[in-house]
Order: structure tokens, then sequence, then C-alpha cells
């Protein structure tokens, strides 16, 4: 009878404890995840949040989390689950933003690109396409490697001067494109000393005349007369030579390239004069006596 008790009494607690089991299944248990209360083990199910929910989940995940991945994918999914509403807009920019931060700019483009496609007379438009140039700036790298998406940088950052002038955006834009075309004259006369290291001297002159006609606004002018210098005194072109000092002189006479350039002609018994009917003597005549026609 005792065993036959004891067995009855270990039935009815396992019965209890199965009951509680059963409550406790069908009681989640709740945890706070990036802003959303959701099952201890189980993913939200994002169809059930509101628009404004998974952006701020999505701005958690970005700013809390350091999880740019995990915000790209919530601000994709308020385009697909919610793409009319005004936070679609919004999760597109922040799209663009996200791929940015992460280094991924050939996504942050094509973001940028479809909100001012889909928006272009929206606030954030001027944004968009500041992000758009940036895509293309911060790609820029060493000069020695290609420039092309140096020229795409300038073309973006112009369209960003010329459509958005009074924006803040217009302003950074502009010092940006400085120092881009900066870089290209940079590039050339990477080249052109390249050159006229070898001894290739009309290939030399051909680089540096392009930085004196073409990125005469840089800080590359003043080296690339004084190359010219070098270039043509070695070919023995003394008017070309003399002509190039003469127009260092005039723009740039306290440079220590001008005082090199004058150095090598006194030294062959020369002088920064204009000589000649060179492209230089041209140039001498309309920057220095201004004559044009």
């Amino acid at each position: 009878m005792k065993t036959v008790l004891k067995t009855v009494s270990l039935i009815a607690v396992i019965s209890v404890l199965s009951a509680c089991g059963s409550r406790d299944a069908e009681s989640p248990k709740r945890g706070f995840l990036g802003g959303f209360f959701t099952n201890k083990n189980e993913e939200p199910s994002l169809e059930s949040f509101t628009a404004e929910e998974i952006f701020q989940q999505a701005e958690y995940a970005l700013e809390n989390r350091r999880k740019p991945d995990e915000g790209i994918r919530l601000f994709g999914e308020i385009e697909r689950l919610y793409p009319y509403s005004e936070f679609a807009k919004r999760a597109l920019i922040m799209q663009a933003f996200a791929y940015h931060g992460a280094n991924d700019f050939e996504n942050s483009r094509a973001a940028a690109q479809r909100y001012i496609d889909f928006y272009p007379a929206d606030d954030d438009a001027a944004y968009a396409q500041y992000l758009l140039a940036l895509s293309y700036y911060d790609q820029i790298d060493e000069i020695g490697r290609d420039q092309g998406l140096t020229f795409q940088a300038l073309q973006s950052l112009r369209t960003v001067i010329e459509r958005y002038p009074d924006t803040e955006y217009a302003r950074s834009a502009i010092l940006k494109f400085d120092l881009a075309f900066d870089h290209l004259g940079a590039k050339e006369m990477e080249i052109g000393r390249y050159y006229l290291s070898r001894g290739h001297y009309a290939a030399a002159i051909n680089r540096f005349r392009v930085v004196v006609e073409q990125f005469q606004t840089t800080s590359h002018t003043a080296e690339a007369l004084h190359r010219l210098v070098e270039a043509y005194l070695s070919l023995g072109l003394t008017d070309e030579a003399q002509t190039a000092a003469a127009v260092l002189g005039h723009n740039f006479q306290s440079s220590e390239f001008y005082q090199d350039s004058h150095n090598l002609l006194t030294g062959q018994g020369l002088a920064p004069n204009p000589r000649g009917n060179n492209w230089l003597a041209q140039i001498y005549r309309q920057t220095v006596k201004g004559e044009w026609l």
C-alpha cells in the first residue's frame, strides 16, 4: 500500500510540473533587444512593427551596436514593407549614409542616386548628391594610382555646387573640388618629373605645359615653370627657358623655384626675359602685359 501511495504521489508531482511547464511555454519570457521586446530565443517578425519602430531599430544598430550591416538591412526592410511612407524615404537616404560609413562606396552611390531619382525636389536631395560625390572623392588615394575616380569626383562635386549653391554641402564641395583639382595637377607633375629624370624632355615638357595651361590655379604651377626651364635648357631651347623663367619670376618671385631657375640661367650667361614667339611668350603677353588679342 505504501508503495502504491508513493507512486500516486510521484505521478501527481510530475503532472503539476508538466502543467507549470506548459503555462511557461504559453507565456513567453520577454527580453529587450535593441529597442524591441521580443521572445528571448526568437527573431522578431518585422511585419508586426511599424515603419517608425523599424527605423528606430535601424538607427540603434548603427549608433549603439555599431552594426552597419544590420542597420542597412533594416532600412531596406522599411522600403520593402512600407514603400510609400515617409519613413521609406528617410530610410533610403540613411541607407546611402550607412553604406558610405561602411566604405561600400558602390552601394552608397546606388542608394544616393535612387534617392535623387525618386525625390529630386526633397530637402535631402542636396545631401544625397553630396554623398554621391563623396563616394568618389573618398576613394581618391595615392597620386600614383589611376585618376579616373578623381575626374568623376570633380564632376559630381561640380553638380553639388551648381545645383545646390546655397547649401552647406556646396561650400564643402567647393573645398573638396579644389583639393581634387590639385590632385590631378600633382599627377601631371609626377609623370613629368619621371620623364625629365630619364631624359625624355619632350614628353616631360608636354606634362608641365598641361599644368601651366590647365592647372594654373593649383599649387604646382611654380614647379612646373621651373621644370620647363630645366627641360628647355637641356634641349638647348634658350628662348623658351628664359621665357618660362620670366613668367615664373613675375608670378612666383619669392619661391625657391624661381631662385633655382635664375641660377640655372645665369650660370649659362642667360637671364629671365621673354624671348621669341613661343607658347610661353604668349602666356607672358597675356598674364603680364594683358595683351589678349
